[in-house]
């Protein structure tokens, strides 16, 4: 029963629910803010891969669409698939990376460079994954030293690091091609396990673990909401300055895998290795559903970005399509993410899958 109103009073009017969290309005279903959240987004971009390989399969046939040229995309996409993940944890706290491809490329000739072969005779091929792997992190901790604690915006330091660090793997390779002599080496890059290829395993294993960092920690937790507002997480005791150097070191890291990759699948180091993959790696990350201002990514989205660009480059060279459609196309799509994004986008969300 409602309460009597006083003689000339006016009813207060109803109060209406506040909206949830999320940033969703109380009356929306559960499937609808499924579809708004991180699953909706991922399950665009499944829907978005099956079509390309339904093209794939109608115009290229049973050259496409069989087991073996599946394991070839994503023997394609591990490579690029790796750095793309340490770049999504970059670009999730509002950075940007552009030096990956170089500090790839000169990772591979550090690792193969003459002393380090004649110390791997000695030692153990493993030696050279080492070398390649400390060039990486050594790379992507100048970045973050340089961003971090001498207030460098992070296009113009990594922009800088890309330059000098494909200078110097020039000129340490003398602008050679160095060949990888240890046959230990080369057979392990390239054996098979269960019948898929080790590089498809290294970037499975990269990607969940780029995911449980992200999801399952403190510290995924802490890139999340220094992304969101850098400032706010700065007052809640973040150390900004220590995680975004941290950060850039894991770019650095990732990079350096790739650089063992790649020696495994070429058997040469080489300054031009990873030469532009910083376009493709962001241009994943960013078809994947990471904001480009921060606070918002997946792991998985960038995992289902990578295989979009790979399965379409795939189908491209079934149908014998020139490289200049390809980029084309590439183009068109990177445009269409960065659409969805500013029309879709709330940025402070903060929500991660």
């Amino acid at each position: 029963m409602s309460e009597p109103t006083a003689p000339g009073a006016t009813a207060a009017p109803p109060i209406a629910d506040p909206p949830s969290p999320s940033g969703n309005s109380p009356q929306q279903s559960g499937l609808q803010r499924m579809l708004s959240g991180p699953a909706g987004r991922n399950l665009g971009l499944v829907v978005a891969l099956l079509l390309i390989v339904v093209v794939g399969a109608i115009t290229a046939g049973q050259d496409f669409a069989n087991l073996s040229n599946a394991l070839t995309i994503l023997r394609q996409a591990s490579i690029i698939g790796v750095i793309s993940i340490g770049m999504t944890l970059v670009i999730i706290a509002g950075g940007i990376d552009l030096s990956v491809g170089s500090v790839m490329g000169l990772a591979s000739v550090a690792a193969t460079l003459a002393a380090v072969q004649d110390l791997v005779d000695q030692t153990h091929w493993v030696f050279m994954i080492l070398i390649a792997l400390a060039v990486g992190l050594a790379a992507g901790l100048i970045n973050g030293i340089v961003i971090a604690y001498g207030n460098v915006v992070a296009f113009m330091a990594t922009l800088a690091m890309l330059v000098a660090a494909r200078g110097l793997a020039e000129i340490l390779a003398e602008r050679r091609t160095l060949i990888v002599e240890d046959r230990g080496f080369i057979n392990a890059l390239n054996e098979d396990i269960l019948g898929v290829d080790i590089l498809i395993w290294i970037f499975a294993v990269v990607a969940v673990g780029g995911w449980v960092l992200l999801n399952r920690t403190t510290f995924g937790r802490r890139t999340v909401a220094i992304g969101g507002n850098r400032e706010a997480a700065r007052l809640a005791g973040i150390d900004v300055k220590r995680h975004t150097m941290w950060l850039y070191a894991i770019a650095g890291l990732t990079a350096g895998i790739a650089a063992v990759m790649i020696l495994g699948r070429t058997t040469a180091g080489t300054s031009t290795h990873g030469l532009f993959y910083e376009l493709d790696v962001i241009a994943a990350v960013v078809v994947g559903g990471t904001l480009l201002v921060g606070g918002r990514g997946t792991i998985t989205g960038t995992v289902f970005g990578v295989l979009i660009f790979a399965t379409l480059t795939n189908v491209f060279v079934q149908n014998n399509l020139s490289s200049s459609v390809q980029n084309v196309a590439k183009g068109v799509i990177i445009v269409i993410a960065v659409l969805l994004q500013q029309r879709f986008a709330k940025p402070t969300g903060g929500r991660t899958a």
